[in-house]
């Protein structure tokens, strides 16, 4: 199956886990990016893996996790793994990662009270105690005994079925669910065999669900864990703890490898700490894993935030791990292991820790790499740009992260590009936010697009506010407006023009008072990166949403620094309140403040008012083309979707096709911007 590079480099060499020869030294573990379809793993599930497969990884591993049992409902859209049609569905999966050289293997799991009871099918969530999680909320029933031999068993039916899929093999999820549950102390509180009173004890149900696994699928059937060899808790799993049951894991002979984790993942914090985002160290947890590997001298694999190569090699150089996860990299990039065997590691798109993927996970979507708009979206959208059968002359105005996708894709494309930025860099609001130290790594969006269009040809024009008569000395056949948008501040009754914008306090325009009132209708990064910016500088900061809950734009992972930042200092959060009038009293700021539930009037005193409401496009270019245009800017928004070619010639008239992207249509986010211009443009 596996194909095999000769190469001195050591994440080239061949690894043998048992019978399976693993070409690489590089794997995607197991994660749910969320794209079943009732549960079962179909194309746009598989195509995904497939891509990663054609890519060069010597293994990708599916569901994060797939469930095992109807009282285990699926969270973040899992595979479900107790019902038999899973089997044609992933039988076809597996059949094409193999046939592009990779192994591919899944993870089953039972969610133990990291679940709601009113998903699926309304059954109460199991564990070993009554204690709640703080993440998922719901308060489990104590599991039974009849509760534990019907679950053992629904483990040993499911990986018969991934067996019988063609899996190479199958990885049980030890941390944080179920098996886990038993296992640490701080979440088992069962009294008789199954209790907390001694290791043994806490580790009985994963053996015995090992065992049941084992006697099912045979003993050359792959079998390893993933399994947190501590909790960094108190009263759970201790370092102590997990290099024992390290060692028991191998002696039982019962699996085939390990794979590592350090922590808890019961909420949000914890959770980001075990998945480090950008501003976080990377690969945190390597050495840790090394510890284990040391230790027991056993098959190990791991992997927590590892987003580059030379990380990579390092962690296999060293003798850490035998087999490195570079999982959310390969969402940002499936090609990897591709450009380092072509040497051409420079063309690798960076992972730049957004963990966008992951916190619309956690809200309920599919997973989507902030800055890769074809993963997960191989079914419509290219990872690879083919060339154009005709040459055209291309015209882009701004360089933010919607002008240089839709520059690099043109390049691509083999077209004639030039791209117009009034600035003197590249990045518009990308490059605002890579101001913040912790969010620098943001700025890999733009450097690696630059990169792109230096490698492809396209000429830049900076300091230049472009107008019509420049575009059209171009002579263009497609025109792309790309000039992003500026801050809206008019949101009140009275007194507009009293307050500045969190663009100000970001850029430096406006010095931060001392006492502050941030405003924020938008609910996104751009409010808190300011208020942080406030609270660094000394300021009192009341920060007021009139929502229901604060920044509902910054999803779980992300919102974890910011509230470690923000909570030293003296920082308010204010939710349900309106600011309806700013009025001067002397040296000061009256607010004047409200709520869209009714009924309520206040005032304060405050010395500086920020508002945050999301920016207005910047759109006079556009309509001044728009009448000049083939197309008068109209997108054909089935075509679009289906990612088909634009065909809209509804002025014969017409010089040039004309559209806008990104916040020049309407404020959103640089994901959106940028899968903007991937689908426009990828077929020009």
């Amino acid at each position: 199956m596996a194909t095999l590079v000769s190469s001195s480099d050591p994440l080239l060499q061949p690894y043998q886990l048992k019978h399976l020869t693993l070409r690489n030294r590089i794997i995607v573990t197991s994660h749910e990016p969320a794209y079943p379809e009732e549960g079962m793993p179909k194309d746009k599930y598989r195509a995904y893996h497939v891509a990663r497969a054609k890519g060069g990884i010597a293994m990708t591993m599916t569901a994060g996790s797939a469930a095992v049992s109807r009282d285990s409902p699926p969270v973040f859209n899992n595979v479900l793994a107790y019902k038999d049609e899973v089997v044609g569905w992933l039988r076809k999966m597996t059949d094409e990662v193999h046939e592009h050289g990779a192994a591919i293997m899944i993870q089953l799991t039972h969610l133990g009270r990291r679940t709601g009871w009113s998903k699926g099918d309304w059954l109460p969530v199991v564990s070993p105690s009554h204690n709640r999680e703080a993440s998922h909320r719901a308060f489990p029933k104590v599991i039974e005994d009849w509760d534990i031999a019907r679950i053992i068993t629904d483990f040993a039916d499911a990986a018969e079925r991934m067996k019988a899929a063609g899996m190479d093999g199958i990885e049980l999820e030890c941390y944080g669910h179920l098996l886990d549950q038993f296992i640490s102390p701080a979440t088992n509180e069962l009294d008789g065999p199954y209790g907390p009173q001694s290791l043994d004890n806490r580790l009985r149900f994963l053996f015995d669900t090992l065992r049941a696994i084992r006697k099912r699928v045979g003993p050359e059937f792959l079998l390893g864990v993933r399994y947190t060899a501590d909790e960094v808790m108190d009263n759970g799993i201790t370092k102590a703890d997990g290099l024992e049951i390290s060692r028991r894991l191998k002696a039982s002979g019962l699996v085939d490898f390990l794979n590592i984790i350090r922590g808890h993942i019961d909420t949000d914090a914890a959770l980001t700490d075990v998945i480090p985002v950008q501003g976080m160290a990377s690969a945190p947890h390597l050495d840790f894993a090394g510890e284990i590997r040391a230790e027991t001298r056993f098959p190990t694999f791991h992997a927590a935030r590892i987003p580059d190569v030379a990380t990579a090699r390092h962690a296999i150089a060293s003798g850490k791990v035998d087999m490195v996860g570079m999982t959310r990299a390969h969402m940002t990039d499936p090609n990897i292991v591709r450009k380092i065997i072509a040497r051409r590691e420079e063309d690798i798109r960076p992972c730049v820790g957004a963990t966008y993927c992951l916190d619309r996970i956690y809200q309920g979507g599919d997973a989507y790499c902030i800055h890769n708009p074809a993963t997960g979206r191989e079914t419509t959208m290219p990872h690879d740009i083919p060339p154009a059968g005709q040459k055209r002359r291309v015209a882009i105005v701004g360089a933010g992260p919607a002008g240089l996708e839709a520059a690099r894709v043109a390049g691509e494309r083999g077209h004639d590009v030039t791209v117009m930025e009034a600035a003197a860099q590249a990045g518009g609001q990308v490059r605002l936010t890579a101001r913040s130290k912790r969010r620098a790594e943001m700025i890999g969006i733009i450097d690696w697009r630059m990169a792109q269009c230096q490698r492809l040809g396209v000429k830049f024009r900076f300091n230049t506010y472009a107008e019509a008569a420049d575009i059209e000395s171009l002579s263009p056949d497609v025109v792309i407006i790309a000039t992003g948008g500026l801050p809206h501040t008019e949101v009140l009754k009275e007194g507009n023009e009293l307050v500045v914008s969190s663009w100000d306090i970001l850029t430096g325009d406006a010095k931060p008072g001392s006492n502050v009132l941030l405003f924020d209708d938008a609910g996104d990064h751009t409010a808190l990166m300011a208020a942080e910016v406030l609270a660094q500088s000394g300021a009192r900061v009341e920060i007021m949403t009139p929502d229901r809950s604060f920044a509902p734009d910054v999803m779980g992972m992300n919102l974890v620094p910011y509230m470690r930042a923000l909570q030293k200092h003296d920082v308010t959060f204010t939710v349900t309140f309106r600011l309806e009038r700013v009025v001067r009293d002397g040296n000061l700021l009256k607010a004047v403040i409200g709520s869209d539930y009714g009924g309520v009037r206040k005032e304060r005193s405050f010395d500086q008012v920020v508002v945050n409401h999301g920016t207005r496009p910047l759109d006079d270019l556009y309509f001044t083309l728009k009448p000049r245009s083939r197309n008068l800017g109209e997108v054909d928004y089935n075509a679009l979707i289906a990612g088909r070619p634009q065909a809209v010639a509804s002025n014969p008239d017409g010089r040039f096709a004309l559209y806008r992207i990104g916040d020049a249509v309407s404020a959103r986010n640089t994901h959106a911007a940028i899968y903007d211009a991937l689908r426009l443009v990828k077929d020009i």
